[in-house]
């Protein structure tokens, strides 16, 4: 009832509106409330904002380079590969349809990562195709604040514009080059430590496929070997990605084109090929990093704490920046041969100064101390008709173990079952480790997860999963052993003209009472209902999302959402608006929302309010693209806007964003 409430609303909007990119809404169903609010999320979605905009020419797509998508597992990538082996490549997106393991649901999503009919070009690289072929972006892009933040009175070192700017040029897939320079609201420009502008850059070039060379990288660049219990900085997803991708993991080296500025490595890297199935990565790495700095017990002068938020606005935060010196160095040895792989992954990381965390902090004991580290990994496994393995198995310092074990069950292309299991060690420490974990880091939990994924009819698909995990030490908020057990369920109808989507989220997780004497146990169930409508150039849509949470007393949280788009030819328009009501963080409540490219769209939301929001893209000729995003939040039980340099004296805040891309 609740959904026909919305659509009549939607009926009555007067609001003019954008067509939604289907895969951010895939992605969106994809994520839970814990992978919105992680940084690996946002650097996902950045990554695939990328490769929308420089997408892959599937004729020539190595498998790794195809992994990247979150919604490929072994499986499909074999069988197109495959395909394009045995008919000499694709000639458009729709040949898709003849791979039986590709269903409906990611043929539409694939065909806006790929270019199909292109002609597979030789291993030389010609400076006179690249400057023939070749083109460039430049995109720039501002938010104007229509509101005063206590911080811009006092507090803040710059002015209340956050803005960025991409500049690259790219030869298909094979060669991109480009530098961004990005600065958040409050940081200074052209002044202080800033003398060079922008408060962070990233210059970075990607080479792909020259002769033996597979893949070369300079400047900025993200690694990720194995399952990533040694070295995985590159892009992941949550508990239901790996149900879609059957714990497959996409590996190797890449260019860090994404605003983050904590997980990327600076240097060179480069993967070559020995041998037929046998492939050896290299890189090394050496940048400053912020970091909070403290005095040790024995007056020892170190690194409390590596910062990772690239936040320089305040004199405080101002002076951790590039205070400390960080440098990476490993290895990745592989062999792929009649669906079996293995592989061995080595990494050594020192700092100028030693880590000296606080480990009278009962959550902090385990971390790491000292100045250098060494991790070394093994990874293995096997793709076949019915069965995908995958594994790794890792130690370092001190001896102690990691692994994390999945293995797939794949009986017909509609039925998919898969289980995972993971041990890390309290002591075990990888510095730029990033595997599948529910406390978010590779250290200190052990766990088993059990996933299934059903096409129950051609448009239909079922997915649920079950994760129990158990932290042997104390975790952040549980100042004892603790454990966490996460069921969910999803069911997904989705035509040319319709998608509509039910979810249902239970978890349960201990945390300390407020008196942090005993650990009780908070409940939460989670609902989220979606519905899209597309009639020619015209979208319909619809969410409601509710919360109920339990840890020594009750809160709850519910939204109700619309948005109706239209199109034309050069024009997009979209309007949206949310009602929410949630009493506290235990039961906040998220809605997806369109806006400028590379822009952050799912948002989380607490208290009592409105929000609403209007959008623009004119593409004006082949080349330029203007885009704007106005939105409002007004609450109604409030009379001023967060805390402490953020807290805006007022209900409400509107914030305009303006976007222009260019291609020369």
């Amino acid at each position: 009832m609740v959904l026909v409430g919305l659509f009549v609303l939607l009926g009555a909007s007067v609001g003019v509106a954008q067509e939604v990119r289907p895969w951010e809404v895939y992605l969106g169903e994809l994520s839970t409330q814990d992978d919105v609010e992680s940084t690996e999320w946002e650097d996902t979605y950045e990554m695939l904002c990328d490769l929308e905009q420089h997408p892959i020419d599937i004729n020539s797509a190595t498998r790794e380079e195809l992994l990247r998508l979150p919604f490929l597992n072994d499986h499909q990538v074999e069988d197109i590969q495959a395909y394009i082996h045995f008919y000499g490549g694709m000639k458009s997106a729709g040949e898709l349809a003849m791979v039986p393991s590709v269903d409906y649901t990611t043929r539409c999503l694939l065909s806006h990562f790929i270019v199909c009919g292109e002609q597979k070009r030789s291993n030389i690289l010609r400076w006179k195709d690249v400057l023939k072929y070749g083109h460039g972006d430049l995109v720039a892009d501002a938010n104007i604040p229509f509101y005063e933040r206590r911080g811009d009175k006092e507090g803040y070192l710059g002015y209340p514009y956050r803005h960025t700017v991409r500049c690259s040029y790219s030869y298909s897939d094979r060669l991109r080059v480009g530098v961004l320079g990005a600065q958040d609201a409050g940081e200074p420009f052209f002044a202080n430590k800033n003398g060079a502008g922008y408060d962070y850059y990233s210059l970075y070039a990607e080479a792909r496929r020259l002769g033996c060379v597979q893949t070369l990288v300079a400047g900025r660049y993200r690694a990720s070997f194995g399952m990533g219990l040694v070295i995985g900085n590159s892009f992941s997803m949550g508990k239901m990605s790996v149900l879609t991708s059957l714990g497959s993991r996409a590996g190797g080296l890449r260019a860090h084109t994404a605003r983050s500025p904590g997980r990327y490595l600076q240097g060179a890297g480069a993967t070559v090929q020995l041998a037929r199935g046998l492939e050896l990565s290299a890189w090394g790495s050496w940048r400053k990093v912020d970091a909070t700095l403290r005095h040790g017990a024995d007056s020892t002068y170190g690194i409390s704490s590596v910062v990772t938020d690239g936040y320089h606005r305040t004199a405080t935060e101002m002076g951790r920046k590039n205070n400390a010196s960080e440098g990476v160095a490993g290895g990745h040895l592989s062999w792929r041969k009649n669906g079996f792989h293995a592989g061995v992954t080595t990494s050594f990381t020192s700092y100028d100064k030693p880590l000296l965390p606080d480990t009278s902090v009962t959550y902090r004991r385990y971390y790491p101390m000292g100045r250098r580290f060494w991790n070394v990994g093994a990874d293995y496994g096997y793709t076949g008709p019915h069965f995908i393995l995958h594994g790794e198995t890792a130690t370092g310092d001190g001896g102690v173990w990691a692994t994390i074990n999945t293995v797939a069950f794949t009986p017909s292309p509609q039925l998919s079952l898969m289980a995972l299991h993971r041990f890390y060690g309290k002591r075990y420490n990888a510095l730029h480790a990033s595997g599948f974990s529910e406390g978010g880091a590779v250290r200190n939990e052990s766990g088993l997860y059990a996933g299934v994924s059903w096409q129950a009819m051609p448009h239909l698909r079922v997915m649920a999963y079950t994760d129990y995990a158990y932290f042997a030490a104390a975790k952040y908020q549980a100042s004892v052993s603790s454990d966490a057990w996460d069921n969910l369920v999803q069911v997904q109808y989705n035509t040319d003209r319709l998608t509509l989507t039910a979810r249902y989220r239970l978890k349960m997780r201990g945390y300390d009472n407020s008196e942090k004497t005993a650990l009780l146990t908070k409940t939460t169930h989670h609902a989220r209902l979606m519905a899209t409508v597309t009639r020619g150039a015209w979208r319909f849509g619809a969410t409601t999302d509710m919360a109920l949470a339990h840890h020594e007393e009750n809160s709850r949280g519910w939204l109700a959402g619309c948005h109706v788009g239209y199109s034309t030819r050069w024009l997009r328009l979209t309007g949206s608006m949310v009602w929410f009501d949630a009493d506290d963080s235990d039961s906040k409540v998220y809605a997806y929302e369109q806006g400028l490219l590379y822009a952050y769209s799912y948002l989380s939301f607490q208290g009592k309010g409105v929000r609403w929001s209007l959008s623009a893209r004119a593409d004006l000729g082949k080349r330029v693209m203007l885009l704007a995003h106005l939105a409002t939040t007004d609450y109604l039980d409030r009379d001023h806007i967060s805390t402490g340099y953020q807290q805006i004296d007022s209900s409400s805040k509107t914030d305009l964003a303006l976007q222009l891309k260019w291609r020369f």
